[in-house]
């Protein structure tokens, strides 16, 4: 009985050795990949989640919104507190996706006349000829400054007979015509 006692003595120590040999291995840290030389490492940046886009016009709180990148126009619109009673919704595609940057306007019920149809972009086009000096700060780089110029011309000399006419005022070059283009009407 003594030569079984002492196996398993040895059966149980070699038990208790792999046990704590296979815990220690375990516990060790893994090794990071082997590098090569001259291999350049590089990570995949995840693709945007939100985009930002500029809502103003006849929304609830006209501003900055972040949204998912796959959002729509209605989704900015909700983003922005939601169309208000005079907002124009029929001038406008709901269903049209939105692009980071992207300055969307919700066009006014009450004044017809300054809103026509639907740009390229989907924002309402602007009628030079009688919008107000705010509507015409929803076209893209057109500040209050600019605005109040075009209106101030406007009255000056009855209206605008073309686009094109809108070079004539201070501060509008080829450039800022080509930006608002199709933006823009003359009625």
């Amino acid at each position: 009985m003594d030569s079984l006692s002492l196996r398993n003595g040895i059966g149980a120590a070699a038990l208790i050795a792999t046990a704590l040999l296979g815990g220690i291995w375990y516990g060790l840290p893994q090794s990071a990949p082997a590098m090569v030389a001259g291999a350049v490492v590089t990570s995949q940046a995840p693709a945007a989640a939100t985009i930002t886009v500029h809502v103003s016009g006849q929304v609830a709180a006209p501003g900055l919104v972040a949204l998912p990148a796959d959002a729509r126009l209605a989704d900015a619109i909700a983003a922005a507190g939601g169309a208000t009673r005079w907002a124009s919704l029929d001038a406008v595609n709901l269903a049209q996706p939105v692009r980071d940057g992207e300055r969307l306007v919700v066009p006014d019920t009450r004044n017809p006349a300054s809103v026509s149809a639907v740009s390229p972009s989907g924002s309402a086009v602007i009628d030079i000829n009688s919008a107000s000096a705010s509507e015409l700060e929803n076209l893209d780089g057109v500040g209050p400054v600019l605005a109040a110029r075009i209106v101030s011309y406007r009255d000056s000399v009855g209206g605008f007979k073309t686009v094109e006419d809108l070079l004539d005022v201070p501060g509008i070059g080829e450039a800022k015509l080509a930006a608002i283009r199709d933006d823009v009407v003359v009625r």
